[in-house]
């Protein structure tokens, strides 16, 4: 059977929990590990532009033996009127994976609904799964006992939002608390999923419109940018409606002693994230986005073996 992992919840706690030991044991041993995708190909998809999935993915296919096809709207004729079911059919012929980075997610599950071979979803307008994935790692470095790390996401209730909603669930952390701008919560259909995930594994799951008291006594502060990709012309309007939303140094005060902030990147200081929050002792920014590499390894490993 074809594995596939479109969204957070495409896996069970016990694959999850999996997941992340593999990605740490990677890890650990970078230089030294087997290259378990000798003569493997993937492929590459990339119809928003990138940097740390293209980069991580990249180096990860190449790191563990495999060869990495990278393809951009403008090289293939995915983007000039060819059916997203007859790419997924011609790409399973040649390569062993595909990895796409695009709009709807309706797009991914096309995709994987035609091929024969595993799909990631490298990120889409409704989830973010490999972020989620790296963030949980992140956490876990961070904190022995997940079941006692409450985190607290601030802004927008998009991509990276729902699946760290689901993630965070599934790693039974003790709460995620979203805190978000009216007209801006998260889908509640992806809300409904991980309270029902959360009442498995413990994890209480909460949406609000008032940011201080999401992020009282959270052990993670979180955040993404306030205009991401395709909301361009909307920036000056949203920054409006998403202040107070910003893990500022005075929201940080709200937090519990020793709270980290974190932030997917890109980052736009002073906006979403004070630069002495992101730049500070408090920041796991860099370990987050490091981390990026080793769960696109864990991933990989997932879906081929």
């Amino acid at each position: 059977m074809t594995r596939h992992f479109l969204s957070s919840d495409d896996l069970t706690v016990a694959e999850q929990a999996s997941m992340i030991r593999r990605a740490v044991e990677l890890k650990k041993g970078r230089r030294e590990h087997p290259r378990t995708l000798e003569g493997r190909s993937v492929a590459m998809i990339f119809e928003k532009p990138s940097t740390r999935t293209r980069v991580s993915f990249e180096v990860a296919i190449s790191e563990m033996g495999a060869h990495p096809v990278v393809l951009k709207t403008d090289e293939v004729q995915l983007g000039r009127g060819e059916t997203i079911p007859d790419t997924a059919r011609v790409l399973s012929r040649f390569c062993d994976a595909i990895v796409i980075r695009t709009f709807g997610q309706e797009r991914v599950a096309e995709l994987a609904g035609a091929a024969s071979i595993p799909v990631v979803n490298a990120l889409s307008d409704q989830e973010h799964p490999c972020q989620a994935l790296a963030d949980m790692m992140t956490i876990g470095e961070r904190f022995e006992d997940l079941s006692r790390v409450a985190l607290c996401y601030l802004g927008d209730g998009n991509n990276v939002c729902h699946s760290l909603l689901l993630a965070g669930a599934l790693a039974g952390l003790a709460r995620v608390d979203v805190a978000a701008p009216v007209g801006h919560e998260p889908d509640e259909g992806v809300v409904a999923r991980a309270t029902a995930i959360g009442e498995e594994t413990g994890t209480a799951i909460s949406v609000s419109n008032d940011p201080v008291a999401a992020a009282t006594g959270a052990d993670v502060l979180y955040t993404d940018v306030w205009t991401s990709m395709g909301w361009e012309k909307e920036r000056e309007a949203r920054l409006r409606r998403f202040q107070g939303f910003g893990v500022t140094t005075g929201i940080m005060r709200h937090a519990a002693p020793g709270a980290i902030a974190m932030h997917c990147l890109p980052v736009h200081r002073g906006e979403e994230i004070d630069a002495e929050v992101i730049d500070g002792p408090a920041s796991a920014v860099w370990d987050q986005a490091e981390n990026r590499l080793h769960t696109a390894k864990a991933v990989l490993d997932w879906v081929l073996l």
